[in-house]
């Protein structure tokens, strides 16, 4: 009796076992022949029987299933996402095999990535650059690109859980970088290693060198910051800049970067104080003067203000906002005249003084001018100060520049 039923199990399983390789072997030509429903309709059946399966075919059915499910670059998003849970569960045997499948899946990914950047469809290159980041876990560069792209549509729980990723990883983005000047056209040009000392063999390019890329550390504890500052979790905001800044505290993009976070959560004063502190370590920075001149504006500083909008028109005498701000600086100068000027009576006193402030307001508007001179000449088509330059000439009695000028703003508006 034992006999005869030991020798029923062992026809089962044998049973069995035939079934398992006819559903793998359907599937693998089925996917010969790239007929992908077909495969995943084999390895359905197959699934069934997956309890009885040794580890070899265990094997084969997570590397079919894989290929069933990218379908040759074919397979939706999702089916990319199976795709890989599936070749993660290959062990042993099928090594090889899933290792040249990811690099064909990489080399593809990345081809579709590149392309939805280039069409400025961020939301899915994304999702294609963490794919190939998947399919080539040592390319964590992929995985950069996957969050910055997220970042540029606002896909901010997406980003946040890929730098996350990235900051758990180390990832800095340092790279070494090969450079040569291209001797024809007089530009230096980025080259892989080997093509750079090609090209200077081949005489074409001269100055050869390598360098060392800047970090983008700060860059992703920026992103991170201000992504919690957007879902209104500013401690962890100031958290992330502060771990930051104290494994890198003379990192100034890093200083610039809380500043920031500081400005979103309407803490001028903190903002103002390391604006500052940045302006110490980078004295020769226009736009940390231009900001200390806007925050000292809004505190009703007004000396201070100008001598911080001085100092950026200084460092760069192209800052036009430094100079479009000091005239407005200037200009909210006559709002306290223009008050006493109504406030006075007829009295002869009076209208000696009212003289006295008309003449002060006229001294204002000159005062502007050359700021204002100066912005349309950095861009000829702004509309703001070549209105406020033509009111100007107007209350003053310029009468021919008031008429040019009129010419340009309407020119401007015209789209000329």
């Amino acid at each position: 009796m034992k006999k005869q039923l030991i020798i029923a199990l062992a026809i089962s399983i044998s049973a069995f076992s035939f079934a398992q390789k006819k559903e793998l072997r359907s599937a693998e030509k089925a996917i010969k022949g790239n007929n992908f429903a077909e495969a995943k309709a084999a390895l359905n059946q197959a699934e069934a029987l997956m309890t009885s399966m040794d580890d070899k075919n265990k094997a084969k059915y997570y590397y079919l299933l894989g290929q069933a499910l990218y379908a040759n670059g074919a397979g939706s998003s999702q089916d990319i996402d199976k795709a890989l849970e599936s070749l993660e569960n290959v062990n042993g045997a099928y090594g090889a095999e899933v290792t040249a499948l990811k690099q064909t899946m990489t080399n593809d990914i990345l081809t579709k990535g590149n392309q939805a950047y280039e069409d400025k469809d961020f939301s899915t290159a994304s999702k294609h650059f963490e794919h190939a980041y998947q399919t080539s876990t040592k390319d964590t560069l992929f995985l950069y690109y996957a969050a910055a792209t997220a970042v540029n549509v606002q896909e901010y729980d997406r980003a946040l859980r890929l730098y996350e990723e990235l900051k758990e990883l180390g990832y800095t983005g340092i790279q070494k970088e090969y450079y040569a000047t291209n001797i024809e056209t007089g530009e230096e040009e980025v080259l892989d290693e080997g093509t750079r000392d090609l090209y200077v063999k081949a005489k074409s390019h001269i100055k050869p060198g390598e360098r060392l890329t800047e970090s983008k550390k700060a860059e992703i504890v920026k992103n991170v910051a201000l992504i919690y500052v957007s879902q209104g979790n500013n401690e962890k905001a100031l958290e992330a800049m502060k771990d930051a800044r104290a494994e890198s505290p003379d990192d100034i993009n890093l200083l610039l970067s809380e500043a920031n976070v500081h400005f979103k959560m309407g803490n001028k004063e903190e903002f103002k104080k390391l604006l500052e502190i940045a302006t110490q370590k980078d004295p020769e920075n226009a736009e940390l003067q231009y900001n200390l001149g806007v925050i000292a504006a809004e505190s009703e500083d007004t000396e201070g203000a100008k001598k911080y909008y001085d100092k950026a028109i200084e460092l760069d005498p192209n800052y036009i906002n430094a100079y479009i701000n000091m005239a407005a600086l200037i200009l909210n100068g006559e709002q306290a005249i223009i008050e006493e000027m109504n406030g006075l009576g007829t009295s002869k006193k009076d209208d000696l003084r009212y003289d006295e402030l008309r003449e002060e307001r006229q001294n204002i508007y000159k005062s502007a001018i050359p700021y204002l001179d100066k912005a349309i000449a950095i861009d000829s088509k702004n509309i703001n100060a070549a209105k406020t330059l033509m009111n100007i000439y107007s209350v003053i009695g310029e009468t021919a520049k008031y008429k040019a000028m009129k010419e340009r703003v309407e020119a401007i508006e015209a789209g000329n």
